[in-house]
């Protein structure tokens, strides 16, 4: 403690050249009110006010500064004191070693002013000192005239330090580093706490990656079979499903140079940055070699070039892109650098640069199943105080479609409401409040509904309830709320299975479900609202998506007009004729109505169930799946548990 002491005293302080800054900034000022104190209207006279003044005997010298034809006039100490110059500048106005003058003025001609000057003084008893100066400096105007411009340049070497990067006291050569990389260095001296062990699920992805780092330990393992080391991988998937997380659980893991940067790190304002950070990027990367470049969201830069009607706002990108494509398999080519970078918007990626030989492997990193996400809560709850018996299983089934960044929030938001709530430990129904906080939105039970509103909202609800639990392809029901939640004022909670391919009738199960809200509007007070916004919404996308994506219309046929690379060639033109426009519209159309008229009639059926189902939930506000088995007893065709669930909320949305 004591040697560190001494050793922070014997520190000298860095010098900064902000104090530089400061001082000239200082005297810069310090002349101006000097300059401005000197000469305001106060002391500056007419010549015939200072023969005035002489004739007056007020004067006590006069110098003459004939190179600026210009006079300075001293008062007596008698005349200083009187009020007829109280204006004048005192002669104590700075501490000098001379006297400032009282007054000045322009005498014009010289000659003209000496021969009145002369006259004058032959008639004063008293005659004041006169004195010519010819050789007068001008140093203080020509240091208010340079001090602006060293003040700009000052300024200049300021901002180009600033956007360089460089430190206030660094060296002078930094101040023209604009164009060098910002990638961040881990290597052996950097501790990164990431690992593999704290990335769950994501297998495929994480066996790809720790390949790559075995290529850069091992390359003789694969060379000796003549092999070659891949030159990337890009990391694709949704946002929140653990790319930068993957890639930081690299940089812990491997024991090889990781640079780190993101794709907008190579953009600037100044024309050539771009590619000249991309050079030297990958220069210290091959001094360090071998070593990984990881680039986030490189669609910043790799955007598919000649898109744009207006390519020359993006020439500066494409050059950037261009000096990337270059570095990576160009003539050139640097060796034992490999490069990863993560996106979610693949299909804008440019062509070039998604080719074997620059990204050699796509790593499509999905949303988690329900075995991932098991392992995804594992981790996120190493950290809670969690009470005994937690069911993760459990809340995996309650979080189908949640990506790793999602349940992370479920597990602070959970843990949150715990603690809000004074609890010792997070239990199960916090995690479930958390679900539904992150999903419908903060819970509004002061909202302010009238009756006839609330009731409407009953049934609304109480008729998604009844049409799912009747149909066999719909999800099934977990809960039934009728308190405003968000911008809703009620929900419907499912459990729905985890598919990987959906068939017409399942569509069309869902679809009647999610109509039966106005269905039961219609059935029972013959009238409907705006309520079911959302589920209109939702119902026109599956249709559409039935008829034109899927190809499961038979009017249409077996066509589908969607493009998976994103890169459609008939801009912004339709690809189907307006006969065809027509008949996809009669399309949908059919599909809505005849599922709405299917929920009609399945109400109409059960109508007096639907009543007491409603009465049920205008009483308790929230029902769950044993009200419903009560009423209507258990479905005939319910599978005993799901594979997956997910509170998939109905959310009707008032019109603003």
């Amino acid at each position: 403690m004591t040697n560190e002491n001494n050793n922070t005293k014997d520190k000298k302080p860095k010098f900064s050249p902000y104090w530089i800054y400061g001082i000239l900034i200082a005297i810069f000022i310090g002349f101006q009110i000097f300059n401005s104190g000197s000469y305001n209207n106060g002391s500056v006279i007419t010549p015939t006010d200072f023969f005035k003044y002489l004739e007056d005997g007020d004067v006590a010298k006069v110098v003459v500064v004939t190179n600026r034809e210009r006079a300075e006039v001293y008062l007596t100490k008698e005349a200083e004191a009187k009020d007829a110059h109280k204006n004048a500048i005192p002669q104590s106005f700075l501490p000098s070693a001379t006297a400032l003058p009282n007054y000045k003025f322009n005498y014009g001609s010289l000659e003209n002013f000496e021969k009145k000057l002369d006259e004058t003084k032959a008639n004063l008893t008293t005659k004041p000192i006169v004195k010519f100066d010819p050789e007068e400096s001008d140093w203080q105007d020509f240091l208010i005239g340079i001090l602006p411009f060293v003040l700009l340049i000052g300024v200049w070497f300021f901002i180009m330090r600033r956007m360089s990067g460089g430190a206030a006291g660094g060296a002078g050569g930094q101040i023209f580093n604009i164009g060098k990389s910002k990638a961040k260095l881990f290597d052996q001296n950097t501790k990164v706490k990431t690992t593999f062990k704290d990335v769950a699920g994501l297998e495929g992805a994480k066996e790809e990656v720790q390949e790559i780092v075995d290529f850069l330990k091992y390359p003789e393992k694969y060379t000796t079979l003549g092999g070659k080391i891949p030159k990337g991988a890009l990391l694709v998937g949704p946002p929140g499903t653990g790319k930068t997380l993957l890639a930081k659980a690299v940089a812990g893991e491997a024991k090889v140079p990781f640079f780190s940067l993101s794709g907008s790190d190579f953009v600037e304002m100044f024309v050539g940055v771009g590619a000249s950070r991309v050079r030297d990027l990958f220069k210290q990367a091959k001094e360090k070699s071998p070593s990984i470049i990881f680039i986030d969201e490189i669609d910043a830069i790799g955007r598919a070039r000649g898109k744009n009607a207006m390519s020359g706002s993006n020439d500066e990108r494409e050059n950037t892109l261009n000096q990337l494509l270059t570095e990576m398999d160009g003539f050139g080519t640097n060796t034992n650098v490999i490069v990863l970078a993560a996106t979610n918007r693949a299909d804008i990626l440019d062509k070039a640069l998604m080719r074997a030989g620059r990204f050699d492997r796509q790593i499509y990193v999905d949303l988690p199943d329900v075995r991932e996400r098991k392992e995804i809560f594992e981790v996120h709850l190493r950290p809670l105080k969690k009470a005994e018996g937690l069911d993760l299983d459990f809340l995996s089934k309650q979080t189908p479609g949640f990506s790793g960044a999602d349940i992370a929030n479920v597990c602070n938001e959970a843990a949150l409401i715990a603690a809000r709530n004074g609890k010792k430990a997070v239990d199960k129904q916090d995690f479930l409040d958390a679900v539904d906080r992150i999903i419908g939105g903060l819970e509004k039970k002061n909202k302010i509904i009238t009756p006839s509103e609330k009731r409407a909202v009953a049934f609304h609800e109480a008729g998604h309830a009844v049409v799912s639990w009747m149909l066999e392809h719909a999800a099934p029901l977990v809960k039934v709320t009728i308190v405003p939640r968000g911008r809703s004022l009620g929900a419907a909670w499912y459990l729905p299975e985890e598919r990987l391919i959906v068939r017409p009738e399942q569509m069309l199960d869902e679809m009647c479900a999610a109509l039966g809200g106005r269905a039961a509007e219609k059935v029972i007070f013959d009238k409907i609202s705006t309520g079911a916004l959302s589920d209109l919404e939702k119902v026109t996308k599956q249709a559409r998506a039935m008829v034109t994506v899927y190809g499961l219309s038979d009017k249409v046929g077996n066509l589908t007009y969607y493009d998976s690379s994103g890169q459609s060639e008939y801009g912004f033109s339709k690809p189907y004729s307006e006969q065809t426009a027509e008949i996809i519209d009669k399309e949908i159309s059919d599909i809505i109505e005849k599922q709405y008229k299917r929920a009609v009639d399945l109400l109409e059926e059960h109508k007096d169930k639907l009543t007491e189902l409603a009465e049920v939930l205008l009483e308790k506000e929230v029902i769950f799946k044993d009200n419903l088995e009560k009423i209507f007893g258990k479905r005939a065709f319910e599978k005993e548990e799901p594979e997956a669930s997910k509170p998939a909320e109905d959310i009707d949305k008032k019109q603003e």
